[in-house]
């Protein structure tokens, strides 16, 4: 059964990139809803101007810590769809893999966290924590009404620590706790030159040709040892201590399988 409510989350094509979809999403998020309902949980389903916000909690007790589990139930596009080798949303068992968009990114680790405290709450009837889901449906489009809506819902959303599994594993059989992730910050920059093509002989050496200086420019971004030269970027960033790169060292690592995953 837990195979199948996995199968049956995966089925929705809830592509949030794309408007024909739209009702897809929404469809998939009630299906949440009714899902994390029938566990026993208080389940909203919120509007936003996009695609809706799931929020779940069990009943809240004094002296408990309290957990947000955060996920996205909308998927990626499937183009080009003829390199699939079977439907993108007929998820399918193969070698121990399940495939299908979106059994990794996000459905499969959000259904392990909901199907383990579906189980613990069967088993002992209470989770030893307070716990609050919130699942969007607008991760694949930058999540754009997700800062509204928290800052709308402080109170509400409130907690003591915050689960994402929108992650990897490091090893198949390894679980795996990430607690730092990079980002990335999109901008445009715009290098004007002459309006018109230059002669090398007469203008060469003493007009800068724009994309020498755009190459410039993005390559004094980084230093010889690859850090970044932005000023104040590590201001904020915490110094990895000697135990926690002990740990991270344990961590399984196959050079030869990092470059057959990346087909180099």
């Amino acid at each position: 059964p837990h195979l199948e409510d996995l199968f049956s989350f995966l089925r929705f094509p809830s592509i949030s990139t794309a408007s024909e979809h739209a009702d897809d999403v929404r469809a998939c998020g009630e299906w949440l809803k009714n899902k994390l309902t029938g566990m026993g949980l208080s389940v909203e389903l919120h509007e936003t101007p996009g695609h809706p916000v799931v929020v779940a909690r069990n009943q809240h007790k004094q002296g408990l810590k309290t957990v947000l589990i955060y996920g996205h139930y909308d998927v990626q596009p499937v183009d080009p769809i003829e390199l699939w080798d079977t439907p993108p949303f007929e998820p399918v068992l193969k070698d121990g893999r399940i495939w299908g968009r979106g059994s990794t990114d996000n459905k499969g680790q959000m259904m392990a966290h909901v199907l383990g405290v579906e189980k613990t709450l069967k088993e002992q009837g209470e989770l030893p924590v307070n716990l609050i889901f919130l699942f969007e449906g607008e991760e694949e489009i930058g999540s754009p009404n997700l800062v509204p809506f928290i800052e709308s819902h402080k109170e509400q959303l409130a907690c003591d620590i915050i689960a994402v599994s929108d992650t990897g594993m490091v090893a198949r059989g390894v679980p795996t706790m990430g607690y730092g992730l990079r980002g990335i910050t999109c901008c445009e920059v715009t290098v004007k030159g002459p309006t018109g093509d230059l002669h090398s002989g007469c203008y060469g050496g003493a007009v800068a040709n724009p994309i020498n200086v755009l190459t410039k420019m993005i390559a004094s971004l980084h230093d010889d040892n690859n850090h970044i030269t932005i000023p104040g970027f590590y201001d904020k960033v915490e110094e990895l201590s000697a135990e926690e790169r002990a740990e991270m060292a344990k961590a399984p690592f196959s050079l030869e399988a990092y470059k057959k995953a990346l087909n180099i």
